[in-house]
């Protein structure tokens, strides 16, 4: 069983320009709205993959209603904590030249009860054959440790947790000794204090001492470049994928809900990074953060290389 914690989630209002006129009138081309938030984005792809998961976090008001709407005409199983407030809009505005401009709100105040509520829906939920997907930001009034409180809850239920965060979030969680983790090259640089552009031997290094905080599988996605996989008996590369690109919003997501996919499905490592690749590629064909069809993955899926470092 997958379950999908999304702090923070949102509507994702996608907005494509000609060129962004900052202080000018702008006359929108194409407006795509989502449900999102990066939990809910894994939720939709493992939907889309075939798979079940059951999405929880933090709902609020009219645009809550319409998250959790939304993901039940998807046929996604959901169980959120109703908050006060406001669930957050997200702009996201996409130039011809591919220039991507984000504006993303802060979303509505969390109570300690609240919190509370939500882990015992978590614990609940955990045990040997549960997977839990902790994604994204977290709202105001939660601390930076709940991801690595939310880690060791699971454990002491024989569950597995799967981390993909940044800043203070991934720093502290990575303390407790999630699972599988999934940084970008930016997060990984971030968390080594490398103010450059890393090369492959670098994210390597770093990524083995990642490992060594008791993660049993990781992915380290690089955009064009492609990824690195980590394993405990195993390091691999993939070049990435040739696709008509729209955006690379939600390309993440994609794969962490392929990793999670992977796990469920029992997949062997070989049909695990392919579906990583290939749905993370197909993600990035996609208008706003919607999936890839599994028809589209399938079919990107044969063209993955895989090369053992």
């Amino acid at each position: 069983m997958i379950i999908t914690v999304t702090m923070n989630p949102a509507i994702d209002k996608t907005l494509d320009v000609e060129y962004l006129k900052k202080g000018g009138l702008n006359r929108i081309q194409h407006v795509e709205l989502d449900v999102g938030g990066k939990g809910i984005n894994v939720s939709k792809t493992i939907r889309q993959l075939g798979d079940k998961s059951i999405a929880t976090g933090f709902v609020a008001g009219n645009n809550g209603k319409i998250v959790s709407n939304v993901l039940d005409e998807l046929g996604i199983e959901t169980d959120f904590v109703e908050v006060e407030g406001e669930t957050r809009t997200n702009t996201k505005v996409y130039e011809s030249t591919g220039e991507v401009t984000e504006l993303n709100e802060p979303g509505p105040e969390i109570t300690q009860e609240q919190i509370t509520l939500l882990l015992d829906k978590i614990q609940s939920y955990a045990g040997p054959e549960t997977l839990v997907v902790l994604a994204g930001s977290v709202p105001n009034g939660v601390d930076t440790d709940i991801y690595a409180r939310i880690t060791r809850l699971v454990h002491e239920k024989g569950g597995q947790v799967l981390v993909d965060a940044d800043g203070e979030l991934f720093v502290k969680a990575l303390e407790a000794g999630p699972d599988m983790i999934k940084p970008n090259r930016d997060e990984l640089q971030k968390y080594a204090d490398m103010d450059y552009l890393a090369s492959e031997k670098e994210l390597l290094f770093f990524a083995r001492k990642m490992m060594q905080k008791g993660v049993s599988r990781m992915a380290v996605s690089m955009g064009r470049s492609g990824a690195l996989f980590l394993g405990e008996d195993y390091e691999a590369k993939c070049e990435g994928l040739a696709v008509n690109a729209h955006s690379t919003v939600g390309a993440g997501d994609a794969m962490v809900a392929a990793m999670a996919y992977g796990w469920n499905q029992h997949l062997d490592r070989e049909e695990q990074i392919r579906y990583c690749m290939a749905t993370s590629a197909g993600a990035v064909t996609t208008i706003g953060t919607k999936p890839p069809t599994k028809e589209l993955i399938e079919e990107l899926k044969e063209k993955v290389k895989i090369v053992y470092l």
